[in-house]
């Protein structure tokens, strides 16, 4: 088999793994543990609390000390230890502490992933902007193929989900033993504590439009962790109402979801032209109010009459994130000077998936328990109201950040990137 198909393979898998319970397992927790909104927020924030400071040392373990197909090897099997443990844990304390574990070897991998990638088509002297592109696309295929899997098996509401995982983890780990080797790089060329972590990108908030920048990228990853966390245990809560229980869309609610990895590729593929066309203001603006619109059709949709609201807004959602994700982090290339490019790369990361994304879990799962009530024992969230409050915060975002971030498009600077 050749290298580009056996890092296939692990891309597969690296997203196969995530995708078989990141979006199903809040309605798990809610439905069938019946956690509160703040307990569930605590378990997803703690992918923000990784994300802050695990993918750095990671990378800094795998520069200096340990092949980093190896160390991607044992954060894997380790993980599959944590989700196996957690499929058998009932109580909110327990999970979040499990979790948190898996979180800290999880959310490492993915920028590890890419490193190894990167380092094995160099290696085999291929162009890695060409080569690897087609190897990324199959973690989002993945993601998809994951998202159908648990619903057709009926695993929605249930641990299974975190036993397909587990398993998913463990063959991951296996595998990654076959892949070519990649040592460490010797001390001299490794990069610093400093670097690694993201830090000493931090004098770029001495320009206040980087700052500014940097501030909204907290704040827009907020709105994606929101997403991520709940939308499908809103799904999930029609069975409530005897009209929907037996709905498509409730019974099989991660594949109606999976519509939204299915629009990221086609609005990937207009990233290169709105970014040069409009510039970066304008397209992280589109992505906010993306979001505005993707939270306001959830607030009305439902899986009957309303389920084109629901399918729209999934549609929506590759605008909302691929427009934000993937043109910051273009743009953050293109602002920084070449000797923090990779630092500054690490402090998006710590922004997005790692502030905002421990604010959204867990102030969106305040926001849920402040709009609940119990009814016979029975959880009761009111959901219109839930997603226009989150409609109102994205609104409000966009408003601010067109007022406040200033920026200049040059579209020589975007088109010189890009070759």
């Amino acid at each position: 088999m050749n290298v580009k198909n056996r890092l296939t393979i692990m891309n597969f898998f690296q997203f196969f793994t995530w995708g078989l319970w990141l979006i199903t397992f809040s309605a798990y927790a809610f439905k069938t543990l019946h956690f509160t909104g703040t307990q569930i927020g605590a378990v997803y924030g703690t992918m923000g609390i990784a994300s802050v400071f695990m993918p750095g040392i990671i990378g800094i373990i795998a520069d200096r000390w340990i092949n980093a197909e190896k160390l991607y090897a044992v954060c894997h099997f380790i993980g599959a230890v944590m989700l196996f443990s957690a499929s058998r844990i009932t109580s909110p304390e327990a999970m979040f502490w499990i979790m948190l574990l898996n979180a800290l070897v999880y959310m490492p991998t993915i920028p590890l992933a890419s490193a190894i990638c990167y380092r094995i088509l160099t290696d085999n002297n291929y162009n890695v902007v060409n080569s690897y592109p087609p190897i990324r696309v199959w973690g989002t295929v993945a993601f998809i193929v994951a998202l159908w899997t648990i619903s057709l098996l009926g695993f929605e509401l249930s641990p299974v989900q975190l036993y397909f995982a587990s398993a998913s983890a463990l063959f991951l780990s296996i595998y990654s033993f076959t892949l070519p080797a990649c040592a460490p790089i010797t001390l001299a060329k490794a990069g610093s504590w400093v670097s690694y972590l993201g830090l000493d990108a931090f004098v770029l908030f001495k320009k206040a439009k980087m700052a500014i920048f940097f501030i909204f990228s907290i704040l827009i990853g907020v709105a994606l962790q929101i997403n991520n966390t709940y939308c499908s245990t809103f799904l999930h809560d029609f069975d409530i109402n005897p009209l929907y229980k037996n709905a498509f869309g409730v019974t099989h609610s991660a594949i109606l979801m999976s519509v939204s990895q299915m629009s990221e590729t086609l609005f990937i593929l207009a990233i290169p032209f709105v970014l040069r066309k409009f510039g970066i203001k304008v397209v992280m603006l589109m992505s906010v109010f993306a979001w505005v619109i993707r939270f306001g059709l959830l607030a009305y949709g439902d899986p009957g009459y309303g389920l084109w609201m629901l399918i729209l807004s999934m549609i929506i959602f590759g605008c909302a994130f691929d427009f934000f994700n993937i043109s910051c982090s273009l743009f953050v290339e293109v602002e920084t000077p070449a000797k923090i490019r990779a630092s500054a790369q690490g402090l998006f990361f710590i922004m997005t998936l790692g502030i905002g994304g421990f604010l959204g879990a867990f102030g969106g799962g305040v926001t849920i328990d402040l709009f609940t009530r119990l009814i016979n024992n029975e959880a009761i969230r009111n959901w219109h109201t839930i997603w226009l409050v989150f409609a109102a915060y994205a609104f409000v975002i966009g408003l601010l950040f067109m007022m406040i971030f200033k920026h200049k498009h040059d579209p020589k600077a975007v088109e010189s990137f890009k070759h």
